[in-house]
């Protein structure tokens, strides 16, 4: 079994791995884990310079390069660094980053947090998550936090 685990540095991605590398030592499961990094590009005709959209994106992938970094210590403490990859992945669209990977990587389970860092508490399900779950070619587990 091959399981993906999209990370973002939010609370709900954070136990989304803790469910994953439950379930992979359970079922002796590879972990994939990757984040995703936002590209800005095609902003001319905004108010962003080049040089300032270059500092953001920098500033996204080191993020990314530290979430991934934390994760696989955490899978290599509970012992499960030998069969999992890890990956910064670059992307104008975050769920269609998820959805390309699983693919590729024919994984067969997705397990992610049921929302990230967006900061609005309307809805119940962020639309990474959604989409996601919606579009996935293969099963979603959607962490939630209580509280």
């Amino acid at each position: 079994m091959k399981i993906l685990v999209p990370l973002d540095g939010s609370a709900y991605s954070d136990e989304a791995l803790q469910v994953a590398m439950d379930l992979a030592a359970l079922k002796g499961a590879q972990i994939s884990i990757i984040s995703v990094v936002p590209y800005i590009g095609g902003m001319d005709d905004h108010e962003i310079s080049p040089a300032r959209r270059e500092r953001h994106m920098d500033g996204f992938e080191k993020r990314a390069d530290e979430i991934i970094k934390t994760a696989w210590e955490k899978l290599e403490a509970a012992g499960l660094q030998g069969s999992s990859n890890r990956s910064v992945v670059e992307s104008a669209s975050v769920p269609d980053a998820i959805i390309d990977f699983a693919e590729k990587e024919k994984c067969d389970l997705i397990v992610m947090g049921s929302r990230g860092l967006s900061p609005s508490a309307r809805f119940k399900l962020g639309s990474v998550a959604s989409q996601v779950a919606k579009y996935s070619p293969c099963s979603v587990y959607l962490v939630k936090i209580k509280g």
